[in-house]
């Protein structure tokens, strides 16, 4: 498997962390563990494949993928080129009014979100283009066409940089009053723009940092210890759902992406 990254023109880094371009030269299984982005996803070539618990089911060639709580598992057949728009927090109002958390959990065909005669011409000239720069070229015009404002609602997008910047160890009340606004009324809002609600949101920071920072530790206990587990029953319980793997299993194995 080999993985392209490639970086946002400016119109669109606002909404768009980075794009990845994903091929396999034989058949992968790749397992992901939860971030805090969506993902749009455009399959240019052959074949990709979800387990969704208990089996794999082919996906669309065109998806978004929303926040979640728990790793997945990806099969990508031999050949496979894939191309993911990973989006910045609350990106997802600047191409519709759908709300972020309806699809927390799950992934669904983009066309819930962009006109299927559109997606239709922007995948056959993903299927057919040159270069990989290309096709960035050819999504970057696809998504700056669909877009409908930038509407930004600052108070929550704030509150997610708060979340990341204390590793996701805060507290949500203590985060709302801060805000000046009710706990509901806060949770409401972050949840539509984000995707999870802001206890999820910082559930998935803190354990990702935990990862992330992995090798700086002395040892798991103390690792768990730094993210805050007190418990260490807890703390594999939380890693297992997260991860799909006991993290003595997951941090001797090899992550592609």
């Amino acid at each position: 498997m080999t993985i392209g990254k490639y970086h946002p023109s400016a119109p669109l880094a606002p909404f768009i962390r980075e794009y990845l371009v994903i091929e396999s030269d034989t058949e992968i299984v790749n397992q992901t563990i939860p971030d805090t982005a969506l993902v749009l996803s455009f399959r240019f070539r052959e074949r990709i494949f979800m387990n969704d618990g208990v089996e794999f089911s082919e996906l669309p060639d065109t998806v978004i993928g929303g926040l979640r709580k728990s790793a997945r598992s990806f099969r990508y057949e031999k050949g496979t080129g894939n191309l993911l728009a990973i989006c910045r927090e609350g990106a997802i109002s600047a191409f519709t009014r759908m709300p972020a958390h309806e699809i927390f959990g799950l992934s669904i065909a983009t066309d819930h979100l962009f006109p299927a005669p559109d997606l239709r011409q922007l995948m056959e000239r993903l299927q057919t283009a040159a270069s990989h720069p290309q096709r960035i070229a050819l999504l970057e015009a696809f998504l700056i066409g669909q877009m409908t404002g930038t509407r930004h609602d600052e108070l929550v997008l704030s509150a997610s940089e708060a979340i990341r910047q204390e590793n996701g160890q805060l507290r949500m009340k203590e985060l709302a009053g801060s805000l000046h606004i009710s706990q509901d009324a806060f949770e409401k809002r972050f949840r539509a723009l984000i995707g999870a609600s802001p206890k999820q949101y910082a559930a998935i920071v803190r354990l990702r940092n935990l990862v992330r920072r992995y090798s700086d530790a002395t040892s798991l206990t103390q690792a768990a210890y730094d993210a805050g587990y007190f418990d260490q029953s807890h703390f594999i319980r939380d890693f297992r759902q997260f991860t799909g793997q006991t993290p003595r299993a997951f941090f001797s194995g090899t992550r592609r992406w």
